[in-house]
């Protein structure tokens, strides 16, 4: 049987900074993903979960120049080029918190990322992968050692709590058709939330990227 796929979003918020070496290229750095902090799904990655597959997604993706993402989550585990936004650049850890470095690619998707974030908007990371959990007797969701990352794409509501990308250039979402979604909410999110102003900005930044 299939893993279902897990998803787990990170805030991405930032001035984009356009590239000395190769002009109209805007790239954007920040947090892409926090270890050991549970999200708003009550899921968990664990550092050495989290750390080795991010160090064979460098390996086999970014070191090859293929690290790819797309705008909005697909219920898949596959990424498709056609939706294409971003591809990533470096990733490296600061404590807990994985950092990375994305190049927004002169796409339709990838030109839409770069005006939300030119505008001063929040735009959420997330990560996107198939594995299993394992629930605790607390109720926390952690995921197991069989989580193959699949990629980060750019979304509308955030999920990895405090991660907010900074420009030089961001998954688990809602449960449905098999897929598991988890969300790492950060202040923000937390803050809109509390009044009910979240899902009403959320539908509307998913209504203008439809558009």
């Amino acid at each position: 049987m299939n893993n279902p796929l897990l998803i787990n979003v990170t805030p991405f918020k930032g001035l984009l900074t356009e590239s000395k070496t190769r002009p109209g290229i805007f790239e954007v750095t920040g947090i892409m993903q926090r270890a050991g902090a549970k999200n708003q799904n009550g899921r968990i990655y664990k550092r050495e979960i989290l750390e080795e597959e991010v160090k064979n997604y460098v390996e086999n993706f970014v070191k090859v120049g293929n690290a790819y993402g797309e705008l909005d989550h697909p219920e898949s585990a596959i990424v498709s080029l056609k939706n294409a936004s971003h591809v990533v650049k470096d990733l490296w850890w600061d404590g807990d918190d994985l950092m990375g470095k994305v190049e927004l690619l002169n796409t339709p998707s990838g030109n839409i990322v770069k005006e939300i974030l030119k505008g001063g908007h929040t735009i959420g990371i997330s990560s996107r992968g198939t594995g299993s959990v394992s629930q605790t007797n607390e109720g926390t969701l952690m995921v197991q050692p069989d989580f193959e990352l699949v990629c980060w794409d750019f979304v509308s509501n955030p999920s990895t709590q405090g991660a907010f990308m900074n420009p030089i250039s961001l998954n688990e979402g809602r449960p449905g058709q098999g897929a598991l979604i988890a969300r790492s909410a950060g202040t923000f999110a937390q803050l809109m939330a509390r009044d009910g102003k979240y899902d009403r900005l959320d539908s509307i930044i998913n209504n203008i990227l439809r558009a």
